[in-house]
């Protein structure tokens, strides 16, 4: 896994689009997104994603596809104990944003996700039809 995290921010003025939180008021309130360091395996069964998510609790974790894409947004939860303030903050809007086109090779309808220790690994089947197998020849 990487040992870093990128800021992915947008600035409105460059006319590109800016990260936005869905609330329950409808309302949509601007955040900088960090993009999740990603590590992706495959093989002849499918995919293996693991995304790290430092501090991402189960709760605060949304894993969705949607018109053949995959979706992975969370919210860190950074607890300040009683009767102190924060004087200094690296991450000041912990939530990460990331999203993967998945081809029709695999089938969305069977993933599997998991979240231990703030990383989540998610695998993706490989729709039978597309894996690979071996053809008999028979000898006439």
């Amino acid at each position: 896994m990487s040992d870093h995290t990128d800021l992915a921010e947008r600035a409105p003025a460059s006319g590109t689009a800016v990260a936005a939180r869905r609330d329950t008021g409808g309302a949509k309130e601007r955040q900088p997104r960090l993009a999740p360091a990603v590590d992706v395996y495959e093989d002849r069964r499918g995919i293996t994603l693991y995304a790290d998510l430092p501090g991402v609790p189960r709760d605060k974790l949304d894993v969705r596809v949607q018109d053949g894409n995959l979706y992975i947004e969370g919210e860190a939860v950074v607890p300040t104990p009683d009767g102190l303030r924060v004087q200094h903050a690296e991450i000041r809007a912990p939530h990460f944003a990331r999203a993967f086109a998945l081809g029709p090779d695999f089938d969305a309808s069977r993933i599997d996700a998991q979240l231990h220790d703030g990383v989540l690994r998610l695998t993706i089947a490989r729709r039978d039809e597309a894996k690979p197998r071996r053809i008999d020849v028979s000898v006439d």
